[in-house]
């Protein structure tokens, strides 16, 4: 089944002093490089979500979408974009700050969904949910769209209103490292550097 993704790529990144997230490197290439590297395999189509450094991203060569309000609704204005322009009717979503993404992420994801007979897979590891690293359908657009106008802003709050499974990805918990800090993304680098060794 085809597959369409979307990088989410849109939020302030206050913990970085606001520096774009997806841009900052990691072992010499920006965060979302590793993220599309990542992704190529696993999608037919891949979508940035971004709301500054539009130029900084369009040269990745892919489609750039803007959220279509000011206001930093969150991710979920991302899954909204992605829903709305995809190509294809299942929408996969990652963070762009996740550069080990599992390479397995949406083919684990769409058997939870069709085992399940399910919208919407979200993965999991340990007990801990990672709402942003979800597969859905796009016939979930409606429900999202009218989530998003009555001010509902939780992606956990909306998925769990859907037809919803989670998938335990316990075995590769590393796979949803997420980089918010400086702190974090030099951690990664040095243990990045050691498993080289």
């Amino acid at each position: 089944m085809s597959v369409s993704a979307i990088i989410l790529s849109g939020g302030r990144a206050t913990r970085m002093n606001g520096v774009d997230k997806g841009l900052v490197l990691l072992q010499n290439k920006p965060l979302i490089a590793h993220v599309i590297a990542r992704l190529k395999p696993q999608g037919d189509e891949i979508l940035i979500n971004a709301n500054r450094e539009l130029a900084q991203y369009q040269s990745f060569g892919l489609p750039v979408l803007q959220d279509e309000t000011d206001d930093f609704l969150g991710p979920l204005a991302g899954f909204q974009l992605g829903l709305e322009h995809a190509r294809h009717d299942l929408v996969l979503t990652v963070p762009c700050d996740s550069p080990l993404l599992p390479l397995d992420l949406a083919e684990r994801l769409l058997k939870g969904m069709l085992e399940s007979r399910t919208d919407i897979a979200v993965a999991s590891t340990n007990g801990d949910t990672h709402q942003v690293f979800c597969l859905m359908k796009k016939s979930v657009l409606p429900s999202l769209t009218d989530h998003l106008a009555e001010g509902g802003r939780k992606v956990s709050a909306w998925q769990k209103s859907q037809q919803y499974v989670e998938v335990d990805f316990s075995d590769n918990p590393d796979g949803f490292t997420n980089l918010n800090t400086f702190e974090d993304l030099a951690a990664l680098e040095l243990k990045l550097k050691n498993d080289e060794k």
